[in-house]
């Protein structure tokens, strides 16, 4: 068989993404059409910037989530005679197969390499964004509220954290001799329980009135977030339907931690300026209790600015992974990750550049997809 032209291996790759282009179209087709109705996320789609941050932002998440579709081959397959192979490459032996975009140093197929690397990405950095903003909003909601010792104390440590230099800081928390120490499951220990707390929480404030639905929810909450709680942080769940691989935990608390008082600091800034509103002079004089008044009065108020602040730390967070998979210390050394993948490709790259030019342009572009989809999110926000 001769090799495909560029023509061609576009072509085929377009058709591989078939299961992502119905899922965008029905995405956009449907959130155009009731956008009127979706609040913020609504109005998202009168910004063109946004729509297209949006889209590129999606086309990820349904490739991470159509990966088993999509791919050509096995990501960790070692197929004979493919060692970096150019781009459009037939496989012997296999009629109409080929790798669409070459053979890595190994011989695997680099296409499926980076559609399979999206989801390692989008597996970790939302879930890990997602704890930090858990854990700041936690914290900085009641130090900038009530202010005073409370807020000392934890803008120290935050302040602490911050000092270290990002990089190095991970570098630290995800070396393989750090479990020795325990440190990782000591982070998880104190870290992951800052979900359950916020939610028990919420409900008790927002149900305190109503026994018999607070007892429900917080039950709940409890029921499940220390299930979780267990598997996560101590690989204990009975059924193992939580759990964390040790070098997973090593990324996923560095992520956490890392972000978390950066996070804090944006809410503690945010509630100072909120808490001298009349709407929370208003909940007080109905005797409403501070938590209630953070968490339904002054959070809400702020989703604007955290919710432009969440899609642009998962960014962060994603050019972190890469870069953490680039030196080597990502989830696991043949995970097709795109850090590791553009570290693999790196040491050939002045003869056979493509298999880490192809997975570094697709963690820009999420980058990219992200930062629009926030100025969109910002520009719309700033209008509500």
């Amino acid at each position: 068989m001769d090799e495909l032209s560029w023509g061609q291996i576009l072509a085929r790759m377009a058709w591989q993404f078939w299961p992502v282009w119905i899922a965008l179209a029905a995405t956009f087709a449907l959130s155009i059409t009731f956008r009127r109705r979706l609040g913020l996320y609504g109005k998202l789609f009168d910004s063109p910037i946004g729509m297209v941050g949006f889209g590129i932002v999606m086309f990820w998440v349904f490739t991470a989530l159509f990966a088993d579709m999509i791919i050509t081959f096995d990501p960790l397959a070692q197929l004979s005679g493919l060692k970096n192979k150019l781009p459009g490459t037939p496989v012997p032996g296999q009629e109409g197969a080929y790798y669409l975009l070459g053979g890595d140093s190994l011989a695997r197929d680099v296409f499926s390499r980076m559609v399979m690397g999206a989801r390692r990405v989008l597996a970790i950095a939302p879930a890990a964004t997602t704890f930090a903003f858990m854990v700041g909003i936690t914290l900085g909601l009641p130090a900038g509220y009530f202010g005073g010792k409370l807020d000392t104390a934890i803008s120290f440590l935050a302040n602490l954290v911050l000092a270290f230099p990002v990089i190095l800081l991970f570098y630290l928390l995800v070396t393989p001799e750090i479990r020795v120490t325990g440190i990782p499951v000591i982070l998880a220990a104190v870290l992951f329980i800052f979900p359950v707390i916020f939610f028990t929480v919420l409900w008790n404030s927002r149900y305190f009135t109503d026994p018999k639905r607070r007892n429900l929810y917080v039950g709940i909450t409890l029921v499940l977030g220390l299930w979780a709680y267990s598997g996560l942080a101590f690989n204990a769940d009975p059924l193992g339907v939580w759990s964390m691989d040790p070098n997973l935990l090593n990324v996923f608390v560095s992520v956490v931690f890392v972000n978390a008082p950066t996070v804090f600091r944006i809410v503690r800034g945010i509630v100072m300026d909120l808490k001298a509103r009349d709407y929370v002079a208003a909940g007080q004089t109905r005797g409403e209790g501070p938590w209630y008044i953070m968490l339904w009065e002054i959070l809400p108020n702020a989703r604007g600015p955290l919710i432009v602040d969440f899609c642009l730390r998962i960014g962060y967070t994603t050019i972190l992974l890469g870069t953490l998979g680039f030196f080597g210390l990502g989830v696991s050394p043949e995970s097709p990750d795109w850090g590791s993948t553009i570290d693999d490709g790196r040491r050939l790259l002045a003869i056979y550049p493509h298999p880490a030019i192809v997975p570094a342009l697709a963690l820009m572009s999420l980058v990219l997809g992200l930062n629009l989809l926030a100025d969109g999110l910002r520009e719309e926000s700033l209008r509500d």
